[in-house]
Parts: structure tokens; sequence; C-alpha cells
């Protein structure tokens, strides 16, 4: 067995004719954003960093919170197989990552982090960094072997050998490291920085074989006025987009989601606890709703 899965409950009326009426993933992609005030949280990783050392970013922010988000509402934590969906019960996160090329161009390629939620915010934190070193060194065998394997296939056929894959691992539920690829390499979520690019705002695209319904882009943090207790003041602020697959994925579910990332977010510490404390313990988000 591949994945630990298990049937949703029978789909309302409206979600069975959203499975009736798109079959390719790309079809169903829909869009939301949100704006979310970050003066807390700049402050909040410029006193983690102060007081543990440890570097961290909004991006680990995100990710993190995405994946407490996805267990306090798991019917968000979904995977299309056989046209339903099924609930994961493990939380993966995924982050994309540019890989420096031997030709000089960079490349993306996807670090992800398993039962992300059962995690402490530090301990998420240094579990992707290490696994962004891994990939970005060339060190992860699986991975590059994956890549040298997709060079040998011609570009006529990489459609067809994409949804060959993506039928096995997923629809078939084949655990396929016995063969030398990797366990469910693309978790629940994926995440990527627009931020990182000098993007304030972009709606990332489905990308149908890897059948995460699911993806986060925050955006470039910029200063713009605000009003604090109706008062005019400069702020900080950050746009959050989000795409996903309205086949499996409700849009109230979309908004819960949306909503516990901006508020973490936006009260950090009531998340994850003080700066000097995310270190500790399991993961934990005590005012986050």
């Amino acid at each position: 067995m591949h994945l630990d899965l298990q049937p949703t409950p029978p789909p309302g009326a409206f979600r069975k004719l959203a499975l009736g009426t798109w079959r390719a993933s790309g079809d169903p992609s829909a869009y939301a954003a949100v704006e979310v005030r970050m003066e807390r949280a700049l402050a909040f990783l410029e006193a983690h960093k102060g007081r543990t050392g440890q570097r961290l970013t909004v991006t680990h922010l995100v990710a993190k919170v995405a994946a407490d988000a996805l267990r306090r509402h798991p019917d968000a934590n979904v995977l299309l197989r056989w046209n339903r969906p099924f609930l994961r019960k493990d939380v993966g996160v995924c982050v994309l990552v540019v890989q420096p090329g031997d030709t000089g161009r960079a490349d993306l390629t996807t670090a992800t982090v398993h039962r992300a939620d059962a995690l402490s915010l530090a301990s998420f934190a240094e579990a992707m960094a290490s696994r962004i070193d891994a990939v970005r060194a060339r060190r992860d065998a699986v991975i590059e072997r994956g890549k040298r394997r997709s060079y040998r296939i011609p570009g006529f056929l990489m459609g067809l050998a994409l949804r060959l894959l993506s039928f096995v691992w997923f629809t078939l539920n084949v655990d396929l490291r016995w063969v030398g690829m990797p366990w469910d390499p693309f978790g629940s979520v994926a995440v990527t920085s627009l931020g990182s690019l000098g993007l304030e705002r972009g709606y990332v695209a489905l990308v149908p074989y890897t059948r995460v319904p699911l993806l986060l882009a925050p955006g470039a943090v910029r200063t713009e006025p605000v009003l604090d207790a109706g008062t005019l003041a400069v702020g900080k602020v950050m746009t959050l987009t989000c795409t996903w697959d309205a086949r499996v994925i409700g849009v109230e579910d979309v908004a819960a989601v949306l909503r516990h990332i901006g508020a973490a977010l936006e009260d950090p510490e009531g998340a994850w606890g003080p700066a000097d404390m995310t270190r500790g313990g399991a993961a934990g988000e005590p005012g986050v709703g």
C-alpha cells in the first residue's frame, strides 16, 4: 500500500455534479486571495532568530500553518482517485525549491516534509531546511535518479509517462520505492514563494500528475497605508493566493483554511507561543481558531 487513505462520505449533489463535469485536473482550477497584515509575523521572525539563532522565513510560517490548518480542517486534505475524493491520514507539505543548474540555468524541484502537522514550528523548519539543502546540493538520490530517467523520455511521450506514473502512484495506490521512485513525493499541499521572486501576487497552476489539490503562493511583503483603530498608518501587507481543485475541495473548506492561515500570520504568538519557545514540544496552536 502506497498511501494511508480512507473514502470520504458520499458526496453532496454539487460535488457529484462537479466530479462528473470536470475530467482533467487542469479544468476545475478555482482561485482565491487574502490580504494579511504582516507586522507581527515579521517581528516574530526577527525575535525567533535573535533568541534561537534559527532562521525562519515567511514561507516556513505559511507552510507550517497550512499543515496545521489541514489537520484542523481534514476535508481539505484529500486525494482524487477513481474520480472520487479520499481523505489523507498524513499531512505532507511540499515547497517548490530553486535548484542551481550545472549550465548556470536554474531549475525547479520539490522538498516535502510529511507529518508536518505533528511537528513544532522549529522542528518543521529544521526538517524543511534539511530537505531543501539536500535537494539544492543534489544529494537526494531518488530525485536525481528520477530526473536522469526523465531526460531519457522523448518529449512527445512525457505527458503519457507522467499520466501513467500518476495512475500507478495514486489511482492504484502502489508504493514504487522498490523501483527507486519516491514515496508520496508531493504531499497534501504545495507552497511556492512568489515573494522570493519579487512578485506581489500570482496564481499558480495545478499540476495534474501530482494530484495536489491545494496550492498556496505567498507574495512579497509590501509597505502600504493601513487603518489602525481608525487611524491611517504605514503597514506591512502580504497577499496570499490560493489555487484549488474545485472537484474535491469545497470553497467553504478553502475559506476556513485561508482564515486559519491568516489568523496565525497576524498573531504568531497565539499560534506558536513566544518566539523563544518555538523549539519545544509537538505542534501547538492555542490561539488560532
